[in-house]
């Protein structure tokens, strides 16, 4: 399955973003990144098909989505945004429970494995605590993950979520995108999510789309980053335990992307491997071959055929 997006021109009266091309597939996980006021809300409403496009299309499985019907989008895509209607004497669990809506009549109760499957959600979210909490007795962020929780129950291969960790302290956002990472890898799904930072591209997404000067760039995160020097800042994390980081040789911002990427992309020992990064080449040593590489995309998928 893919989203592709084929020469598109997005926007209202005036265009926000020209000849847009782009595609994700299953499992892919992609930041939608920009300025306020680029269009990055614009562009998900376009997706939805909320908002016509001015020219192009938009596909899901080869079909355009002005062709499906409010249901068939529902069925395909679940949405979570910034600024959301609470629904009155609704609980944390009534909300969740909505997700599967689109599969029951209007009036409608829950199977066991709908129930059952609700209620891990709610664990993994860690709001157990607030299962019976009226909506709008929670804070902001739990109200952020309890509509997030929707969108998961509602078991569409595509979720779109625009800046889904506003209003999230640092355990919840952490919370929030690694059951997002997860259920791309494990469940086969497109996560699509809007932030101001790029941070989060770097340890948790796959691809940007990166919307600038009407332009919509898209490719592999760590190699958008190096493109676009005003999106990137050194800093360093380790998120994954069965890492086992390869010897680097390189400057810091291109040893920062590499060891992300790897960490992020690999749960095995590189400890045999070494990198090193010169005249805009990377280099790779294993034993006694030595190959090289321009691009990220490259090195992972050498990395993913060596045993």
């Amino acid at each position: 399955m893919h989203l592709e997006i084929r020469q598109a021109n997005i926007g209202y009266d005036k265009t926000l973003i020209s000849n847009a091309n782009a595609d994700l597939k299953l499992g892919d996980v992609c930041l939608l990144i920009g300025n306020n006021g680029v269009g990055k809300t614009t562009l998900i409403k376009s997706v939805l098909h909320q908002i016509p496009l001015l020219s192009g299309e938009i596909l899901i499985n080869q079909k355009n989505i002005k062709d499906f019907s409010v249901k068939e989008v529902a069925e395909n895509i679940a949405v979570v945004f910034s600024k959301s209607t609470i629904p009155q004497h609704y609980t944390v669990e009534d909300l969740i429970s909505l997700g599967k809506y689109i599969y029951y009549p209007f009036y409608f109760e829950l199977k066991k494995e709908d129930r059952k499957e609700v209620a891990h959600i709610i664990d993994e979210l860690d709001l157990k605590q607030y299962q019976h909490t009226l909506l709008k007795n929670l804070s902001d962020g739990n109200l952020q993950k309890a509509f997030i929780g929707r969108a998961i129950t509602q078991s569409s291969p595509v979720i779109i979520l625009d800046e889904p960790t506003t209003h999230l302290d640092e355990k919840n956002k952490l919370i929030i995108l690694k059951t997002l990472r997860r259920l791309a890898k494990e469940q086969q799904k497109i996560i699509l999510f809007s932030s101001h930072d790029w941070r989060l591209a770097k340890e948790f997404a796959d691809k940007i789309w990166y919307v600038k000067e009407n332009i919509l760039f898209s490719g592999l995160v760590e190699d958008l980053l190096l493109q676009h020097n005003e999106l990137t800042n050194v800093s360093l994390f380790q998120v994954n335990e069965n890492f086992v980081p390869p010897s680097i040789d390189a400057p810091q911002v291109h040893k920062e992307m590499l060891y992300s990427l790897l960490q992020k992309n690999f749960e095995k020992d590189l400890s045999a491997f070494h990198f090193e990064y010169k005249n805009g080449f990377w280099g790779i040593l294993r034993g006694t071959s030595k190959l090289q590489y321009e691009s990220f995309e490259e090195i992972v998928d050498f990395v993913k055929n060596t045993h």
